[in-house]
């Protein structure tokens, strides 16, 4: 983690196993460069898939991926499914293929929201516990009363600051997905819950922490875009890193990450 981490999901979307087609926007995928803490310049690629409805073609398509990814990296890989559905025990975990003598087999990780206990989750000092815990309210959506699933949505905000542990930016960014994910057709319950909310946090923090979320994410986007221009210059230039990095204010190291990946290509 100390090395950091590069999201290839530009890459990803290039080796869609259908170009031709608009990506499903209910695919949330993920290719994600990590390093190994064993030292070296070693690195391997984690290929994530969030998939929420059976689909009988989900398993071929995470074996394209594979095969495309592979391809494209030649790099040591490992894939992992989350499944967010009522019914993920029943998703593949691989993809089989045979004909005349000719067979193989792909095998995936999985991961089953509805397999962790509500109290675990809970008790967990993960951050992304929460979210799969809102993720599993969510599937009670329709099936018990919104004013009890408020509670449930309450819960896990209170948990959110009475554990006092996760930054500003894992608050921000928890809470926005649960706030995004459980909402309710009943607006006076969503007023009641940001009602009950405020009193938790002191009032006006709500819209403190969304009005954070959004600096994060406009931050975000103006960083790569001086990412961008420092791979341009890099491409187009004979100046240094040390000069590309305090004209653009792209960190050194940055910066010598991108020349790196332009050299390995």
């Amino acid at each position: 983690m100390e090395r950091g981490f590069d999201f290839l999901d530009k890459e990803l979307n290039e080796m869609y196993p259908e170009p031709d087609k608009t990506a499903d926007p209910k695919f949330v995928d993920k290719l994600v460069k990590v390093h190994k803490p064993d030292g070296g310049e070693e690195w391997f690629l984690v290929h994530i898939e969030v998939q929420g409805h059976p689909d009988k073609a989900f398993a071929e398509r995470m074996f394209r991926y594979y095969t495309r990814i592979f391809d494209k990296y030649q790099a040591p890989m490992t894939a992992l499914a989350i499944f967010t559905g009522q019914n993920g025990k029943d998703m593949p975990n691989c993809y089989t293929y045979g004909f005349l003598g000719t067979s193989l087999v792909y095998k995936y990780n999985t991961c089953c929201i509805t397999d962790y206990i509500d109290e675990d989750l809970m008790a967990s000092n993960n951050p992304f516990a929460l979210i799969v815990l809102a993720a599993k309210t969510a599937l009670l959506m329709g099936k018990k009363p919104e004013v009890e699933l408020m509670e449930r949505k309450l819960l896990i905000a209170k948990l959110l600051y009475k554990k006092g542990i996760f930054s500003k930016r894992k608050i921000a960014a928890v809470l926005t997905f649960l706030n995004s994910y459980i909402v309710f057709e009943d607006q006076q319950i969503n007023r009641n819950f940001k009602q009950q909310f405020d009193q938790i946090t002191g009032k006006t923090d709500t819209m403190n922490i969304f009005e954070q979320v959004a600096e994060m994410r406009a931050e975000e986007a103006r960083e790569e875009e001086r990412e961008n221009i420092a791979k341009n210059l890099l491409i187009d230039t004979g100046l240094s890193p040390e000069k590309i990095a305090s004209s653009t204010g792209v960190s050194l190291s940055v910066v010598e990450k991108i020349k790196e990946a332009l050299v390995s290509k």
